[in-house]
């Protein structure tokens, strides 16, 4: 069944008083995204509906796509989004913006914001759109989209800020302006964040960042995507972008608007490396959230092109057509964290190494602890033991060991007046092996 009360009934979307996570009015807003960057432009209206009302009943809120990708941009009809490939004039003769209105409209009535990218980054770095059409183009948005309950903006586009700074600016200021109660953001490049270049800007809400999609070994590549010597490539650590945004002020909500894509190639470019999989992409959400992420998005592949195998052989080494990778597990298994958090009062937690009383192990060792004064979650990629001080928790705790491919909870008995204890992960049998432990304040003190 579909959940018909949409998040905005509640309350506009905007910053909560802490400055780390959404709310609608009072009610914390979990942002569980998915990427479908070419929907406008490859899909016809009944399979937008068929994509839409897939995710909203897995639980997703947000759906990133971009309104002019590709270039030149047509859609599935073959019309044209602009006139004589000018940013400064729509094409409305066609059926391209029409579409694009509508499919908004049924994000709208399922109880979806759509993050609108105005332009992929590269349309933007080779001066496409630029700071003499931007204005036309811009007043053409406000106009269609300025007034709506479910868009979010984001300018970018997997480009670094600094590629065409004052036209970001430009693109996010004018948003922002136009756009009453919608919020701002910064699509940025692999292993970036917003906040380099645009953390201060008055129009950026909430900073993204773009974990990327490659193993901690694949650092130098393609020399346009050299990120050997950027100080701020973390790997596969994602939550160390969540970290490294959390310590600017003034504090601003952050979130991995691309981590790594189920089912896409390891590092993108070369056929003969492995994919990645389901448990990557659960490991890459939790290590984020359990930092202080404000939520995260999940990507697929095929789902991000929407791939068809009449279109020939696609990017990045996709083997699925969209609507067999719609099912993939990974997309299933993200709103077993949003249904997570939801359950206790994240948005007044905190990431706590500290309670971490074994060593922190590194990369996949690691060991993630988020708790909140009644609440303590914790994720082992590798489904290793560990050890928590838990003297400053409640005297009596239910303990659950979550699985994060079903969801399903496995009550592991209360923990009275405990100062220090070791927990074993359950054994899954052969395969991985990531569980969730969650301690909360025991709702009853019966002890059977």
């Amino acid at each position: 069944m579909i959940d018909t009360k949409k998040p905005w009934e509640k309350g506009p979307l905007c910053v909560s008083s802490n400055g780390r996570y959404l709310v609608n009015g009072e009610t914390p807003f979990f942002w569980l995204g998915d990427t479908a960057w070419l929907m406008f432009s490859h899909l016809t209206e009944k399979e937008a509906c068929e994509y839409l009302r897939n995710r909203k009943e897995k639980g997703y809120n947000v759906i990133q796509s971009t309104l002019i990708h590709e270039w030149p941009q047509k859609n599935i009809d073959g019309c044209n989004a602009l006139v004589d490939e000018d940013f400064a004039a729509c094409d409305l003769v066609g059926n391209y913006w029409t579409r694009t209105e509508a499919m908004v409209d049924m994000a709208e009535k399922l109880g979806l914001y759509m993050a609108l990218l105005p332009a992929w980054g590269g349309n933007v770095a080779r001066g496409y759109l630029n700071l003499e059409n931007a204005d036309a183009y811009l007043d053409f948005l406000i106009e269609r989209f300025g007034s709506r309950p479910n868009i979010i903006w984001l300018a970018g586009g997997d480009v670094k800020g600094d590629a065409a700074p004052e036209v970001f600016r430009r693109i996010g200021s004018r948003l922002k302006e136009g756009c009453k109660g919608q919020l701002v953001g910064f699509h940025p490049f692999g292993r970036t964040s917003s906040s380099i270049w645009f953390h201060n800007e008055d129009w950026l809400d909430f900073n993204m960042f773009q974990s990327g999609h490659r193993r901690y070994d694949q650092l130098v590549m393609q020399s346009w995507d050299d990120n050997g010597k950027n100080p701020d490539n973390y790997g596969e650590d994602n939550w160390k972008y969540v970290k490294r945004d959390h310590g600017m002020l003034p504090m601003k909500p952050t979130v991995d608007g691309e981590p790594s894509y189920e089912q896409v190639l390891q590092g993108l470019h070369d056929k003969t490396q492995g994919y990645w999989q389901s448990w990557d992409v659960r490991r890459y959400a939790y290590w984020s959230v359990l930092e202080g992420a404000m939520g995260h998005t999940y990507g697929d592949n095929s789902i991000m092109q929407f791939y068809n195998r009449r279109d020939g052989e696609g990017a990045f080494g996709v083997k699925q057509e969209w609507k067999e990778a719609i099912h993939n597990a990974g997309s299933s298994q993200m709103m077993h964290l949003k249904n997570l958090m939801e359950r206790v009062d994240y948005q007044n937690g905190l990431p706590s190494d500290h309670l971490l009383v074994s060593v922190q192990g590194e990369k996949y060792e690691r060991v993630s602890v988020f708790a909140g004064k009644d609440f303590m979650i914790c994720y082992a990629y590798l489904g290793q033991p560990f050890t928590l001080e838990l003297s400053s928790h409640p005297k009596i705790l239910d303990a659950y060991w979550m699985d994060p491919e079903t969801g399903v909870y496995s009550f592991a008995g209360q923990l009275i007046n405990q100062k220090e204890m070791e927990f074993y992960p359950p054994f899954k049998g052969e395969g991985h092996g990531d569980w969730v432990l969650v301690l909360t304040e025991a709702k009853s003190y019966d002890i059977v």
